[in-house]
């Protein structure tokens, strides 16, 4: 036996998807208003705190999402799932022919389709899910099928049919690891999302249902603050660069499980705690000096009378002021944790202070003053465990 032929017998051993740097960078620095990816990508999130067999997610890597599983940590059976999301698509219906478009004319290697495939080539074992906001058409409708059902067996008519167009587009087309198209079709999952508020009702939906799960429900408002913080989690992490900030681009299970029950801990404990006693706890834990609290904490009792008394304001009035803070503080909020907003506890306050006053202005055109009635509100969504004025503060 040749050299040659004894070096061809020795398998060759592929890296894994965590130790290799991906090949394009332009994700990170490109993904203004990603709401829509970033909304699936807190999803899949959730799926993680759930399911212990998903271990890890990459944020904009080596594709726009990378769900890494594994069975009993045992490494050999790892999957990475490259997930691909679409959200900026033509009104119709997602064909053939749009996944195997090339950006240019001889661009080889372009298509969605080829690009897709060309991630197998780690020691993972490679899935691969597209995410649209469209449906297909009924040449594309196997991949939408669970696995296991008859409509995505491999020798039925429409997927023998849809592998036949693929190879005649791209004969011969093979991945790194020497898979063709027929393992694509497979091993990949066409998952239709529908719209932004479409993700965002299942997202509320399943953290409700976790926290049922774990004993603890939440009320709305307390769903919608974990949700904000998970979306600067994961918006941090597609902003971040692989070098110098690979750490923050992959989060572990353990880590997303670790927020989870300081979150459940967290909020527990802000309705065990007596009135006030949570805003005094968390204005002293971001550093304010003791005249503010002393006042933040009147201000909130007094908004607190003001909401009981019916004839102090309109009940739509009230009703809208009140969701402006929210709104407001939801947003400040998201900024902080995303790292928008490089602010200490002092300094996140005081802008929470001022964005209240401006509130109050646009408001008043000869209007009675609100600035205490919007500041006490603040203050309240804080004392109910809404609202942290230092990033730092769990």
């Amino acid at each position: 036996m040749s050299e040659a032929d004894s070096i061809a017998l020795v398998p060759k051993i592929w890296p894994s998807i965590d130790n290799v740097s991906p090949k394009e960078q332009g994700g990170p620095i490109a993904r203004q208003g990603f709401s829509y990816q970033d909304e699936i990508a807190v999803g899949f999130m959730l799926d993680m705190i759930a399911d212990a067999g998903l271990v890890k997610i990459h944020f904009e890597t080596h594709d726009d999402l990378v769900l890494v599983r594994s069975k009993g940590g045992d490494r050999a059976e790892a999957t990475a799932e490259f997930v691909q999301v679409k959200a900026s698509e033509p009104d119709k219906l997602w064909s053939v022919a749009d996944i195997c478009q090339r950006k240019k004319k001889d661009a080889a290697g372009t298509s969605i389709f080829e690009t897709s495939l060309a991630r197998d080539e780690h020691e993972e074992i490679a899935t691969f899910r597209l995410v649209t906001l469209r449906p297909v058409v009924s040449d594309l409708a196997p991949l939408t099928y669970t696995f296991g059902l008859e409509g995505r067996d491999p020798k039925c008519d429409a997927m023998k049919a849809l592998e036949k167009a693929l190879n005649d587009k791209f004969p011969g087309l093979r991945s790194a690891k020497e898979n063709d198209c027929g393992y694509w079709l497979e091993s990949c999952f066409w998952d239709v999302r529908h719209d932004l508020n479409t993700v965002k009702k299942a997202n509320r939906l399943r953290l409700f249902t976790l926290a049922e799960e774990a004993g603890q429900p939440l009320l709305l408002e307390q769903i919608e603050v974990l949700l904000t913080e998970l979306r600067g989690w994961v918006k941090a992490a597609g902003d971040a660069k692989w070098i110098p900030d690979k750490s923050k681009k992959i989060v572990a299970r353990v880590d997303a499980i670790a927020w989870w029950r300081q979150s459940l801990a967290r909020l527990a404990h802000a309705a065990d705690a007596a009135s006030g006693g949570t805003l005094v706890e968390k204005m002293r834990g971001a550093r304010l000096p003791q005249e503010l609290i002393a006042m933040a904490v009147e201000l909130r009792l007094s908004y607190a009378a003001k909401v009981r008394t019916a004839t102090y304001m309109e009940p739509d009035l009230s009703e809208a002021l009140q969701e402006q803070v929210k709104s407001t503080t939801q947003s400040l909020s998201a900024d902080l944790a995303a790292g928008l907003l490089d602010l200490n506890g002092p300094q996140f306050h005081a802008r929470c202070l001022t964005e209240m006053n401006k509130i109050n202005a646009a408001r008043a055109n000869g209007t009675k003053d609100h600035a205490a009635f919007l500041k006490g509100c603040l203050y309240d969504i804080a004392d109910r465990c809404l609202l942290r004025f230092d990033r730092s503060v769990s």
